[in-house]
């Protein structure tokens, strides 16, 4: 098959604008003249701070990022952020208040309990199909700062809103949403990212901080971690992974060319829409089981037959759907079922030819459920 036909739904890393892939493509042997292939410069070069300076300059006239915020570029994934944000931000003797809607939220819980007391905010729940009504979320007042991730990738659950702190710093991962929709950065104390789902290739993690924020990590907190310690050098306290930042620079290059992230917004609408809509005039053949107010834009996970999902018709989905040249569509293996991964990168029309298959396999093979 030719390879151009191919589509990446992953779930990260994923697909990167093929323009951006081509522009990588022609400067890697020689980039902008030098020589060298930016994987071979300096991280200390002329030529490497104009990469990451001109990243940072985009970054934040995307997003609108204030003036008292800083951003760095470190490696260590969303993982490292887990153990950076306690040590950075969690006050000796106080707690922290996590948010606790899916696998990535848990995870951050997990680890932050390494180095102080962590308060759920909102009830257990046996399966996580949405955001747990505020009304019965309870914080701790003495919180340092208040978690959540507002995209899990997992399970498909994104907040349609944004948490209220109380007073406290708000801190959020937003690894798998990160420029897909406006964000208002001041109400948020902490924001971090992973680059391979919506900025490129993996090895480089955005955190934007308040820098009211910095300066007191525990004394247990590795320079590597120190927020104030990576801004003093520019993101440089250690050799940064210079290639991901390369190709995070073309990216947001690119979104700013697509229309900013208003654009990257709407069509994120689109695109999910499409499959929702195809998933609900299904008569019940794909079955969704997140609740609608909070069914991601980015992820979107269904089972095929049944809520519990048949294990033939979803292995045969696969299948046939990577026979067309759609693929990375099998879920997480922790929950199963199908998961479709919508990202800046993928095109409305790629998305139309999904739910075209999708439309054609329930067809074929309706009899094969009974209701």
């Amino acid at each position: 098959m030719n390879a151009s036909k191919i589509i990446n739904f992953a779930a990260g890393p994923s697909k990167i604008p093929e323009k951006v892939l081509e522009r990588a493509n022609k400067e890697f042997l020689n980039y902008n003249g030098t020589g060298h292939s930016v994987m071979e410069l300096s991280h200390r070069s002329a030529d490497f701070s104009q990469i990451i300076n001109n990243a940072e300059t985009l970054l934040r006239e995307l997003m609108h990022i204030p003036n008292n915020y800083h951003v760095i570029f470190l490696q260590g994934g969303g993982s490292g952020q887990f153990s950076a944000i306690p040590l950075n931000l969690m006050q000796k003797d106080k707690t922290a208040n996590y948010i606790v809607t899916g696998t990535w939220s848990a995870k951050a819980a997990k680890e932050a309990e390494k180095y102080g007391k962590v308060h759920k905010v909102v009830p257990k729940v046996e399966k996580h199909t949405g955001v747990p009504c505020t009304s019965t979320w309870i914080s701790n007042p003495d919180a340092s700062y208040l978690y959540y991730c507002d995209n899990e990738t997992i399970h498909g659950i994104e907040f349609p809103f944004v948490p209220e702190a109380n007073g406290a710093p708000l801190v959020c991962d937003m690894s798998s949403n990160f420029l897909s929709r406006p964000v208002d950065v001041s109400k948020y104390g902490v924001i971090f990212a992973g680059a391979q789902k919506n900025m490129g290739c993996a090895g480089v993690t955005v955190v934007i901080v308040r820098d009211d924020l910095l300066g007191h990590p525990m004394k247990e907190c590795p320079s590597i971690l120190d927020y104030k310690l990576n801004i003093g050098s520019n993101s440089l306290y250690n050799t940064p992974p210079t290639y991901s930042i390369y190709i995070m620079g073309l990216v947001l290059e690119w979104v700013k060319e697509q229309g900013g992230i208003g654009m990257m917004a709407e069509n994120a609408k689109v695109k999910s829409s499409l499959i929702y809509d195809t998933i609900r005039a299904s008569n019940g053949f794909y079955v969704c089981p997140i609740e609608k107010e909070f069914q991601s834009r980015m992820n979107v996970p269904f089972r095929i037959g049944s809520e519990e999902g048949s294990e033939s018709l979803e292995k045969q989905f696969v299948t046939e759907s990577g026979t067309l040249g759609m693929k990375q569509l099998k879920g997480h293996r922790s929950v199963g079922g199908i998961r479709v991964s919508c990202y800046n990168a993928i095109h409305i029309e790629e998305v139309e030819i999904l739910v075209n298959f999708m439309r054609e396999f329930h067809l074929r093979n309706q009899h094969m459920v009974e209701h």
